[in-house]
């Protein structure tokens, strides 16, 4: 369980998250929604100690993740697939996974075999620049990016933002198996309704910077999501 207490973060003196209280159930998917610019990244960030301050506590059920750097809580088995996806344009697309692996706790430096599995693209190209990509295959890297971390939490945000319509299939059923299948718990930060309906296990709404609604998905109703994501 991965839980959040009273958090509070900051940008120099902006304050963006309030007094955020949520739980993140082991081996589900949570989705996160919002209008943009109510905080959905801001809470990814402070999750990976990304922000220039915070207050409260975040949990990974008894280590206190609030008082580690960022390459504590990557250790402690936390990966991000951040907005935009930022790979790195002149790394090969072999070293821009394998930049994933320095997270590792055990030190291996390898690209796993489920990358194999359900990027075979990538695996047939791995001297390819990665700045050749697609969008689609650029955040097919920024995910095997992460999981050469071996994490057991992987938070995405927006991952399907300026994403070829062909491949945005694709990069979601890949996340419902990074969940089902591989028992990965998935934070994902998302703004279609449908897609986090069909993935998520439970839903945190947010509105300037707070938490006003969570729950099961099956709660997630269209009166909430008129109220709190309609332009």
């Amino acid at each position: 369980m991965l839980s959040l207490a009273h958090v509070d973060s900051f940008y120099d003196r902006s304050h963006v998250l309030h007094d955020v209280c949520l739980e993140i159930p082991d081996r589900e998917v949570t989705a996160v929604l919002g209008r943009n610019g109510t905080g959905k990244t801001t809470l990814l960030k402070t999750l990976m100690g990304l922000t220039d301050a915070m207050r409260g506590k975040i949990m990974l059920d008894d280590i206190a993740l609030d008082t580690k750097p960022t390459f504590q809580r990557a250790r402690a088995g936390i990966a991000y697939v951040p907005q935009g996806r930022e790979i790195i344009p002149d790394f090969s697309i072999r070293d821009n996974i394998l930049m994933g692996a320095f997270a590792r706790a055990d030190g291996r430096r390898e690209i796993p075999p489920l990358v194999a599995e359900l990027f075979p693209y990538l695996m047939n190209n791995l001297d390819r620049n990665g700045g050749v990509l697609s969008g689609g295959q650029q955040q097919q890297l920024a995910i095997a990016r992460a999981l050469a971390a071996n994490p057991r939490i992987i938070l995405l945000d927006e991952p399907n933002e300026g994403i070829q319509p062909s491949i945005v299939e694709e990069i979601e059923n890949v996340i419902i198996r990074l969940n089902r299948e591989i028992g990965l718990t998935v934070i994902l930060v998302e703004q279609n309704v449908s897609f986090a309906r069909r993935a998520a296990h439970r839903f945190a709404m947010m509105e300037k910077g707070r938490v006003v609604a969570s729950g099961a998905i099956g709660d997630l109703s269209d009166g909430l999501v008129h109220r709190h994501m309609a332009v």
